[in-house]
């Protein structure tokens, strides 16, 4: 069953430019070819990234009364999301992001909010009714913190979990933040909310305790090529990365982020839903632009059709740590690869406990 979901954020046109290196302060460069303008925006790329994934999706967000607002909007639609709640604002531009990309995937982004930042709480309790529908609702902080806040509220009210994916991070998070369900932060997302700096495996596990220490079921933290690591009550487990060729990387949380909440809202086990993102994240960084290079369900499947679940989960090592900082591989970075679906057998730590023991374990 296809998962229902309502995504509140921002939406953009991205400004892109190719060069060959980041340029110095007071430096001049010119780039490589020419520059383009692609749709955009955390909250627009991930309701992309669902809707092509089969997802059902409801955008709430606001555009200016430029004329990238419409042509926006009008790309939403096609895209099979309902935009009925989104707003064309009369008196400010449309959100803007200014993107430089070098050869190696790496990019910098510069994000003007626009009308983005006048969406309001009406918008959102307009969309009370959707919210209520929905498998999952899915937030960013590309608006005002107060209408975060009351999309919260909305959920929480009618028992509809939420995934905040907090970027861009700013001076402050919405006050209602902890009564996320799901939260995905990249390393340096993960280092600010934890006052740890993500560096390293013991660093990065400590993040994520001390964010589920607020109140969050489960924390997500990303980590590029390497994959994510995923802490919940069954454990902190690292689901590894799939080996592309990255031509750009600006959507690739957002590609992740979107199948995230797609597996999660179709009833995939967190394992699967993570392995899942993880292709999606991947497959994003080898197509130029946002939105263009956000895959679609069938490419997903292909992608990993070739290995089980047990044969994506070992592309990577995945270590499970239960008590203090001890950290246990499981399996070496050797690929598996297997026609099955089995129970994994192995040794691991109880999340109670802090016990190892060796029996069957299905994640």
């Amino acid at each position: 069953m296809s998962a229902r979901l309502t995504v509140l954020g921002n939406i953009n046109i991205d400004f892109v430019v190719q060069t060959d290196r980041f340029p110095k302060p007071g430096e001049t460069l010119r780039s490589r070819g020419d520059f383009t303008m692609v749709p955009g925006g955390k909250a627009a790329n991930q309701a992309v990234a669902a809707a092509r994934l089969g997802a059902q999706v409801t955008l709430i967000g606001r555009v200016g009364n430029d004329s990238f607002g419409p042509v926006l909007v009008e790309n939403l639609r096609r895209e099979n999301i309902n935009t009925d709640f989104i707003v064309q604002d009369e008196e400010i531009n449309t959100g803007a992001a200014f993107i430089t990309v070098i050869p190696s995937g790496e990019n910098s982004i510069i994000s003007a909010l626009g009308a983005n930042n006048r969406c309001d709480v009406k918008q959102v309790e307009a969309a009370a009714a959707e919210i209520e529908r929905s498998d999952l609702l899915l937030l960013q902080l590309g608006v005002p913190t107060e209408v975060v806040d009351r999309a919260i509220q909305i959920a929480v009210d009618r028992n509809v979990p939420i995934q905040l994916n907090p970027s861009p991070l700013g001076a402050e998070l919405p006050d209602l933040w902890r009564r996320a369900h799901l939260l995905v932060a990249n390393q340096t997302e993960a280092s600010e909310m934890s006052a740890i700096e993500v560096s390293d495996v013991v660093s990065t596990i400590e993040a994520a305790q001390a964010i589920r220490n607020e109140g969050i079921a489960v924390v997500v933290i990303t980590l590029g090529p390497s994959g994510c690591l995923v802490a919940s009550d069954q454990g902190i487990y690292h689901v590894g990365g799939f080996e592309v060729k990255p031509v750009d990387t600006t959507a690739a949380g957002d590609s992740f982020a979107g199948a995230l909440g797609t597996a999660v809202g179709e009833g995939m086990s967190l394992t699967e839903a993570a392995v899942f993102a993880n292709a999606a994240g991947a497959l994003a960084t080898t197509i130029a632009g946002a939105q263009p290079s956000l895959p679609r369900r069938e490419v997903i499947d292909d992608f990993l059709a070739p290995v089980s679940i047990l044969g994506r989960l070992f592309r990577g090592r995945i270590s499970w740590q239960m008590a203090g900082s001890n950290v246990l591989p499981l399996f070496s970075e050797t690929p598996f690869i297997s026609t099955q679906r089995p129970t994994i057998r192995g040794r691991y730590y109880h999340p109670h406990s802090g016990s190892r023991s060796a029996q069957s374990v299905r994640h």
